[in-house]
Protein backbone atom coordinates (compact mmCIF):
# COMPACT_ATOMS: atom_id res chain seq x y z
CA UNK A 1 0.00 0.00 0.00
CA UNK A 2 1.25 3.31 -0.92
CA UNK A 3 1.20 6.38 1.97
CA UNK A 4 -0.77 9.32 0.57
CA UNK A 5 1.05 11.82 -1.66
CA UNK A 6 1.77 15.11 0.52
CA UNK A 7 -0.29 18.22 -1.03
CA UNK A 8 1.43 21.58 -1.21
CA UNK A 9 0.17 24.76 -0.63
CA UNK A 10 0.61 27.46 -2.78
CA UNK A 11 -1.54 30.55 -2.66
CA UNK A 12 -5.05 30.63 -5.38
CA UNK A 13 -4.62 31.61 -8.63
CA UNK A 14 -7.73 32.56 -10.82
CA UNK A 15 -7.51 29.18 -12.59
CA UNK A 16 -8.54 27.70 -9.23
CA UNK A 17 -11.38 29.30 -8.46
CA UNK A 18 -13.61 27.03 -10.04
CA UNK A 19 -12.04 24.65 -8.12
CA UNK A 20 -12.89 26.00 -4.75
CA UNK A 21 -16.14 27.10 -5.17
CA UNK A 22 -16.84 23.86 -5.67
CA UNK A 23 -15.07 23.11 -2.30
CA UNK A 24 -17.51 25.59 -0.46
CA UNK A 25 -20.39 24.42 -1.69
CA UNK A 26 -19.09 20.79 -0.69
CA UNK A 27 -18.55 22.43 3.03
CA UNK A 28 -21.87 24.56 2.96
CA UNK A 29 -23.71 20.62 2.13
CA UNK A 30 -21.04 19.45 5.26
CA UNK A 31 -22.19 21.88 7.48
CA UNK A 32 -26.20 21.04 6.21
CA UNK A 33 -26.39 24.27 5.22
CA UNK A 34 -26.44 23.91 0.93
CA UNK A 35 -29.29 26.71 0.27
CA UNK A 36 -27.48 29.13 2.23
CA UNK A 37 -24.34 29.17 -0.28
CA UNK A 38 -24.81 31.32 -3.14
CA UNK A 39 -20.76 31.72 -3.99
CA UNK A 40 -20.50 31.76 -7.64
CA UNK A 41 -16.98 32.06 -9.83
CA UNK A 42 -17.57 35.61 -10.82
CA UNK A 43 -17.82 36.92 -7.19
CA UNK A 44 -15.14 35.34 -5.66
CA UNK A 45 -12.49 35.79 -8.54
CA UNK A 46 -13.36 39.75 -8.01
CA UNK A 47 -12.73 39.06 -4.21
CA UNK A 48 -9.57 37.25 -4.34
CA UNK A 49 -8.23 39.78 -7.61
CA UNK A 50 -9.10 42.88 -6.73
CA UNK A 51 -6.59 45.57 -7.07
CA UNK A 52 -6.71 45.70 -3.27
CA UNK A 53 -8.08 42.64 -2.38
CA UNK A 54 -9.48 42.18 0.78
CA UNK A 55 -10.01 38.04 0.62
CA UNK A 56 -6.85 35.86 0.24
CA UNK A 57 -7.15 32.17 -0.81
CA UNK A 58 -4.55 29.28 -0.61
CA UNK A 59 -4.79 26.11 -1.98
CA UNK A 60 -3.20 22.51 -1.22
CA UNK A 61 -2.82 20.88 -4.75
CA UNK A 62 -2.31 16.99 -5.89
CA UNK A 63 0.37 16.19 -7.44
CA UNK A 64 -1.47 17.18 -10.57
CA UNK A 65 -1.91 20.58 -9.23
CA UNK A 66 -5.36 20.53 -8.67
CA UNK A 67 -6.46 21.75 -5.62
CA UNK A 68 -8.17 19.55 -2.99
CA UNK A 69 -8.21 21.89 0.04
CA UNK A 70 -8.52 25.40 0.63
CA UNK A 71 -8.51 28.60 2.90
CA UNK A 72 -9.84 31.42 2.52
CA UNK A 73 -8.98 34.03 4.92
CA UNK A 74 -8.72 37.94 5.72
CA UNK A 75 -7.16 40.37 8.43
CA UNK A 76 -8.40 40.91 11.31
CA UNK A 77 -6.79 43.62 13.86
CA UNK A 78 -6.64 43.43 17.86
CA UNK A 79 -6.97 47.07 19.43
CA UNK A 80 -5.37 45.46 22.72
CA UNK A 81 -2.53 43.99 20.79
CA UNK A 82 -1.98 46.74 18.19
CA UNK A 83 -1.51 44.34 15.34
CA UNK A 84 -2.72 42.77 12.70
CA UNK A 85 -3.99 38.82 12.42
CA UNK A 86 -5.85 36.29 10.21
CA UNK A 87 -9.05 35.56 10.05
CA UNK A 88 -9.85 32.26 8.91
CA UNK A 89 -12.97 32.16 7.05
CA UNK A 90 -13.41 28.75 5.45
CA UNK A 91 -10.90 25.69 5.65
CA UNK A 92 -11.87 22.76 3.55
CA UNK A 93 -10.44 19.48 2.65
CA UNK A 94 -12.09 17.31 0.27
CA UNK A 95 -13.07 13.96 1.56
CA UNK A 96 -10.24 11.84 -0.53
CA UNK A 97 -7.34 14.32 0.63
CA UNK A 98 -7.99 14.27 4.04
CA UNK A 99 -5.33 12.26 6.29
CA UNK A 100 -2.65 13.63 3.86
CA UNK A 101 -2.42 16.67 5.74
CA UNK A 102 -3.37 18.98 3.79
CA UNK A 103 -5.71 20.64 6.76
CA UNK A 104 -2.60 20.97 8.83
CA UNK A 105 -0.05 22.31 6.10
CA UNK A 106 -2.76 25.08 5.24
CA UNK A 107 -3.03 25.99 8.56
CA UNK A 108 0.64 25.68 8.83
CA UNK A 109 0.65 28.45 5.68
CA UNK A 110 -1.19 30.44 7.65
CA UNK A 111 0.40 29.90 10.86
CA UNK A 112 3.97 30.92 9.07
CA UNK A 113 2.37 34.19 7.30
CA UNK A 114 1.53 35.68 10.62
CA UNK A 115 5.17 35.04 12.32
CA UNK A 116 6.61 36.52 9.12
CA UNK A 117 4.17 39.89 9.27
CA UNK A 118 4.28 40.03 13.04
CA UNK A 119 1.04 39.02 13.66
CA UNK A 120 -0.05 37.80 17.21
CA UNK A 121 -3.51 35.93 16.23
CA UNK A 122 -4.64 33.14 14.07
CA UNK A 123 -8.59 32.83 14.39
CA UNK A 124 -11.32 30.95 13.39
CA UNK A 125 -14.62 29.50 14.03
CA UNK A 126 -16.51 26.54 13.35
CA UNK A 127 -19.48 24.63 14.11
CA UNK A 128 -19.54 22.96 17.16
CA UNK A 129 -20.15 19.86 16.49
CA UNK A 130 -17.91 19.48 13.45
CA UNK A 131 -15.07 16.64 14.37
CA UNK A 132 -12.44 18.68 13.42
CA UNK A 133 -12.53 20.25 17.36
CA UNK A 134 -10.29 16.79 18.14
CA UNK A 135 -7.41 18.06 15.30
CA UNK A 136 -7.51 21.41 16.47
CA UNK A 137 -7.29 20.64 19.93
CA UNK A 138 -3.69 18.47 18.89
CA UNK A 139 -2.25 21.68 17.23
CA UNK A 140 -2.79 23.23 20.30
CA UNK A 141 -5.51 25.78 19.42
CA UNK A 142 -8.24 26.69 22.37
CA UNK A 143 -11.27 26.72 22.13
CA UNK A 144 -12.34 30.84 23.06
CA UNK A 145 -15.93 29.95 25.09
CA UNK A 146 -15.72 33.18 26.95
CA UNK A 147 -16.59 34.66 23.54
CA UNK A 148 -20.00 34.86 22.02
CA UNK A 149 -20.47 35.08 18.19
CA UNK A 150 -22.94 37.35 17.04
CA UNK A 151 -23.86 37.83 13.46
CA UNK A 152 -26.63 40.65 11.97
CA UNK A 153 -27.88 39.90 8.80
CA UNK A 154 -30.85 39.93 6.69
CA UNK A 155 -34.03 42.14 7.43
CA UNK A 156 -32.24 42.60 11.00
CA UNK A 157 -29.31 44.09 8.60
CA UNK A 158 -30.87 46.43 6.72
CA UNK A 159 -33.67 47.56 9.91
CA UNK A 160 -30.24 48.64 11.55
CA UNK A 161 -28.76 50.45 8.95
CA UNK A 162 -32.24 52.55 8.42
CA UNK A 163 -31.24 53.65 11.35
CA UNK A 164 -27.72 55.54 10.27
CA UNK A 165 -28.83 59.46 10.24
CA UNK A 166 -26.42 60.78 8.31
CA UNK A 167 -25.19 60.96 4.77
CA UNK A 168 -21.98 60.34 5.86
CA UNK A 169 -22.98 57.31 7.69
CA UNK A 170 -25.01 56.09 4.73
CA UNK A 171 -21.82 56.54 2.16
CA UNK A 172 -18.95 55.84 4.40
CA UNK A 173 -16.80 52.86 3.20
Amino acid sequence: MTSPVIPTIRPARPEDVSAVVAMVHELAEYERAPEQCHLTTGQLTSALFATAPALFGHVAVDEHDEPVGFALWFLNFSTWAGVHGIYLEDLFVRPAARGTGAGRLLLATLADICVRRGYQRLDWSMIDWNPAAGFYAAIGAEQMSEWVAYRLSGDALRALADHATTADTRTAD
